[in-house]
């Protein structure tokens, strides 16, 4: 009886063990939260990507989907079908929050992808000669930048003091070598009309130059200056920056490391938001 007694006892004392033991393993885990981002192809999803294992040690789950517009990830955004998305800058969101009637918001900024402007026919934008075409995607908020890197090169003036995140081509107020201006291509397109020939100058956004082979550091014949608003950001609903799975995302993305992996892995031809020096 004494013997049954003491081995029901010992029994009872492992199984607190092995409980107490379970009950420890299970609150040492962090509580998992997975979260869906959508982004460009290039260079959004491979920064996000790059982020992943960072991310998944703080018990966020990132899945990532790619988008090969820039029409459908706001909307699918605005529709909760994503978390937050990665492809924009601000006067992008800014003009379709405009026109959608939109309350979304920016979580922060990561990096910055200058316009540049490529051609078959001259080495250096100063010198395109008379009536020369001018080659742009229908993206209205790229506008104010392919200004800027025009009248920079003295080929045209702008309106006096107009905001030129929201300036058009209808703003050139000076255009001494008549140059002619087309905008009406798919942003995607455009450096496969470049490739083509088509147009004296092409203006072609750094993803899609560098998801196409090109190398804006080496073949751009002029690019936007460091100092552009146009930073991409990650976009989110309103309030939904404050959700720790959102911080943490943008922690990542706006670390040091990420920072300098993003000037190294592009060769400068995607530039960091913020200094990692």
């Amino acid at each position: 009886m004494k013997t049954s007694k003491r081995i029901l006892g010992i029994l009872g004392i492992a199984a607190t063990t092995i409980l107490l033991a379970a009950c420890g393993n299970s609150s040492s885990k962090p509580k998992t939260t997975t979260i869906t981002v959508g982004a460009s192809a290039v260079p959004h999803a491979q920064i996000l990507k790059h982020v992943q294992p960072q991310l998944k040690k703080e018990g966020v789950n990132l899945k990532i989907k790619v988008f090969q517009d820039y029409v459908m990830p706001n909307k699918a955004l605005a529709s909760k079908e994503l978390d937050a998305n990665y492809f924009q800058h601000t006067p992008f969101l800014n003009q379709w929050n405009k026109a959608n009637h939109g309350t979304l918001v920016s979580a922060g900024g990561v990096h910055l992808e200058p316009i540049s402007a490529y051609s078959k026919k001259v080495k250096n934008l100063k010198d395109v000669k008379d009536g020369s075409t001018i080659l742009a995607s229908s993206n209205t908020p790229d506008y104010g930048r392919i200004l800027t890197i025009l009248q920079d090169a003295g080929l045209i003036k702008v309106k006096k003091g107009i905001d030129i995140t929201t300036a058009n081509f209808s703003d050139i107020t000076s255009n001494p070598r008549h140059l002619k201006f087309k905008h009406s291509y798919e942003p995607k397109l455009m450096p496969s009309i470049y490739k083509n020939g088509e147009g004296d100058v092409d203006f072609i956004n750094a993803n899609y130059a560098v998801q196409a082979g090109l190398n804006p550091l080496k073949q751009a014949i002029a690019t936007e200056k460091s100092s552009s608003p146009y930073v991409n950001i990650v976009a989110v609903r309103k309030g939904d920056q404050k959700k720790p799975a959102i911080k943490k995302l943008m922690k990542a993305l706006q670390s040091k490391s990420t920072q300098k992996w993003i000037y190294n892995h592009y060769k400068g031809a995607v530039l960091p938001a913020k200094s990692y020096k």
